[in-house]
């Protein structure tokens, strides 16, 4: 899985004669190879792409790179040294780079050893990798059915006693053992009290009888994120309780309901939070309905109120309100849906009806 093709094919609409990837997540999507941090640097160029790494990946670059020449670096032929050397080599004059992921010392290295121009150009990878292709969504559903399978075994598993900490280790392990390669982040699992607090980092506080246990959750799968919030109740629960949960899943499913290719993100967003405001906790939801999920956990485009532009086709988004009544509760419910021209395509197939253990 690579797009090396698809970046060269953007380059002249932007009127770059390269693109330079020194961030780890390009590198990845434009390559199809994994490497950690600032080990690898790729080039794409009109007529050829690059892969630059050193003697630690060498020989896994070269079972994995598809359609790039793989070049070594080291022995005082640094990175800069073979870019140059392609810059003179393809008459390169416009490069451009991911100025949202790389630092000033880099691009002060790279700007005094190159012999072109370094043109800002993160966001023309961000719009290509908006649009996902059958290879990415086969990942990403791969990815969500690791996570469904996990919640699944975990439910069992939540009751009075278990700390918050147990319950996110537990995920952990369990999406690790059916095949992720890593989390697509750090597991939010909150409580009681303690889901007010959207981005909860799990304590040592145990899960009582009566509370609300939500957990945010997500893996990596052949390079690729899932993300899924669900929230459940342990022993029972008040009509507070009932009545705040029922008005997220009702504005997610407005959400997903007005969500398809050409709405505007602020739209999508809209469609959710007039349901909340509607039911007197509009104050309670504070951040927006949805982000992009792919290579990355947050990535474009984004269900915002702030979002004027069109969602395309085939982009991947998350599809998750919340309210959260400060020292009492929270609840949030969380799919992802790719994008269509008549609609959206759920990616999640885990329930989501209130479900008391």
């Amino acid at each position: 899985m690579h797009h090396f093709e698809k970046i060269a094919r953007g380059l002249a609409d932007q009127g770059l004669d390269a693109m330079l990837l020194t961030g780890e997540a390009n590198r990845f999507y434009a390559s199809g190879f994994h490497s950690a941090g600032t080990d690898g640097v790729a080039l794409v160029t009109k007529e050829k792409a690059y892969y630059f790494t050193d003697s630690r990946y060498t020989e896994a670059a070269e079972r994995c790179v598809r359609d790039a020449e793989i070049q070594e670096v080291g022995r005082g032929r640094w990175y800069p040294v073979l870019l140059e050397e392609a810059v003179k080599r393809h008459n390169i004059v416009r490069m451009g780079y991911e100025d949202a992921y790389m630092t000033v010392r880099d691009y002060e290295s790279y700007r005094k050893a190159l012999s072109c121009e370094l043109v800002p150009a993160a966001e023309f990878l961000w719009r290509l990798r908006m649009v996902k292709d059958p290879e990415e969504l086969e990942a990403m559903e791969g990815a969500q059915r690791i996570a469904e399978a996990a919640l699944e075994q975990i439910l069992g598993e939540i009751r009075p006693g278990v700390t918050e900490k147990e319950i996110a280790a537990r995920l952990q392990y369990r999406m690790l053992h059916l095949g992720a390669s890593d989390m697509s982040f750090d597991p939010i699992v909150v409580s009681g009290a303690n889901g007010s607090l959207p981005h909860g980092v799990p304590s040592e506080k145990t899960i009582q009888d009566g509370e609300f246990v939500t957990m945010d959750f997500g893996c990596v799968y052949h390079g690729y994120c899932s993300d899924m919030t669900r929230t459940v109740a342990v022993g029972h629960v008040t009509e507070e309780m009932r009545r705040v949960y029922d008005t997220v899943l009702t504005a997610q499913k407005a959400g997903i309901a007005a969500a398809r290719a050409g709405v505007t993100g602020r739209e999508v967003d809209g469609a959710a939070r007039r349901v909340i405001e509607e039911a007197g906790y509009g104050p309670y939801f504070g951040h927006s309905f949805g982000h992009g999920v792919g290579v990355e956990i947050h990535e474009a485009p984004n269900a915002a109120p702030s979002v004027e532009t069109a969602l395309p086709a085939g982009a991947v988004i998350s599809a998750e309100p919340g309210i959260y009544l400060p020292g009492k509760l929270g609840v949030r419910i969380e799919d992802v849906i790719i994008l269509t021209e008549d609609g959206c395509r759920n990616l999640t197939r885990a329930p989501k009806e209130l479900l008391v253990l």
